[in-house]
């Protein structure tokens, strides 16, 4: 009896979200939705069938890598057809949003009594203009951790990571498996540098600076203790994959391929370990903090995780608003959060629902990335123009001679006092 009212109660919250929609005058079209992850093709594809099977729509969620999903977005922006629902990311929502791209959503939620108080407070503010109008709901958010290879620790006599790792404690033990497995060409670590937000950037704030500032009007990368975090990331590479031979494999498949001991990697990337052929020795530590103050014990502001919050969003000019508003509203409904969290496709959008996620690994303890929502979190850095700034720091001028020659401090230095540079004149010509 009981799960017949839950049943009920499911189907009359959903009808809720219909907005008035009728299966009949749906029936004759399609929602197409396109992500850029095939690992959360199939759970999200579940969930959008859930919708279908109450509002009588068909959905198809087709996968774009990343590249291309955004040329292609950008061409359906300026003239071509664009998706009908989509993923929107902090790099480029305020483009879409300030030139009316997107489908506004206010009236819906006012109309469908959304609770945005339930969502991450940051998530909720990326996706709202500054006139107040709303033109995405969060859809995840995510944490970064510390994954390494038993197996590598174990051949080389090297002690386990802990959640009470400093950087300096990871440089050490990636020092030793490098030095101890140079005959089986066998690296400490790997850092794909490109991927800052599960890499680098963490180290900047755990160092006391910050790559934006919380007002999105400038940076303190070239400060001291900016450069303190980023001769950090120095001396890590010097014990790392070289970035040729990262660009060229891939720190993911390094690891898999057992060549690196640890890498450093968001919680939207598990399944990808999860289902490895060894995936047995895969295991999860928190991320390294920095004893800045030299206590030997990790102190408030000492240890910072990057997340993030992808949103769904609609086309401004999609034929079907109401059906699309009506599946963004369903894919953010504390329902379908609550599965996509069980079926392991993503952390939540909505607070409190980590543990559904946590528990969706049997024999793989993820609660690395639940237990870093007890750190500082801070939100991804974004400014109006994100890829302004954020591609020319890590190419030829910025950061990248200093990431290829890793033993050379003076070339850090000089790093990241030219991506202050390079950012502060970003911004301004925002």
């Amino acid at each position: 009896m009981k799960r017949i009212l839950a049943l009920v109660l499911t189907l009359m919250m959903v009808m809720g979200l219909m907005g008035g929609m009728t299966a009949a005058s749906a029936a004759d079209f399609t929602i197409n939705v396109n992500i850029w992850d095939s690992n959360q093709q199939a759970g999200l594809q579940a969930i959008a069938d859930d919708w279908t099977a109450i509002s009588g729509v068909p959905v198809k969620i087709e996968v774009v890598n990343w590249d291309s999903y955004w040329t292609l977005l950008a061409a359906g922006a300026q003239g071509g057809k664009m998706p009908d629902v989509f993923w929107t990311h902090s790099n480029t929502v305020q483009m879409y949003m300030d030139n009316d791209l997107l489908l506004k959503l206010n009236d819906y939620i006012a109309k469908d009594g959304v609770d945005m108080s339930l969502y991450y407070e940051d998530i909720v503010a990326l996706y709202t203009r500054s006139d107040g109008n709303i033109y995405a709901l969060p859809k995840d958010h995510d944490t970064i951790a510390l994954l390494y290879n038993k197996a590598i620790f174990d051949k080389y006599g090297v002690a386990y990571p802990t959640d009470d790792w400093t950087w300096e404690d990871m440089y050490e033990a990636a020092k030793k498996i490098q030095e101890a497995g140079a005959a089986d060409g066998v690296y400490g670590m790997a850092m794909n540098t490109s991927n800052n937000q599960d890499g680098w950037y963490n180290l900047v704030y755990d160092y006391g600076a910050q790559v934006i500032t919380d007002d999105h009007k400038g940076t303190t990368i070239g400060s001291d203790a900016g450069k303190a975090g980023m001769d950090m990331v120095r001396k890590l590479l010097t014990v790392g994959a070289p970035q040729s031979v990262v660009a060229e494999t891939g720190t993911d498949s390094l690891f898999q391929s057992d060549k690196v001991g640890m890498i450093t990697q968001g919680s939207w990337m598990i399944n990808s370990f999860y289902k490895a052929e060894h995936h047995a020795d895969y295991c999860w530590a928190a991320l390294p903090y920095a004893d800045v103050n030299g206590n030997g014990q990790c102190d408030d502001g000492e240890r910072w995780s990057c997340y993030n919050g992808l949103g769904w969003a609609a086309a401004f000019n999609t034929e079907h608003p109401d059906e699309c508003a009506s599946l963004i509203e369903y894919f953010c409904s504390v329902d379908a959060q609550k599965k996509q969290a069980e079926l392991g496709v993503t952390m939540a959008g909505i607070k409190g629902i980590s543990d559904e996620f946590a528990n969706a690994f049997p024999g793989m303890d993820v609660s690395a990335f639940t237990k870093a929502e007890s750190f500082k979190l801070y939100f991804r850095p974004y400014t109006r123009n994100t890829v302004a700034w954020e591609d020319p720091i890590q190419q030829a001028g910025g950061f990248l001679d200093a990431w290829q020659n890793p033993a050379d401090p003076a070339l850090m230095a000089t790093a990241c006092e030219n991506a202050q540079r390079i950012i502060e004149e970003a911004i301004a010509a925002e």
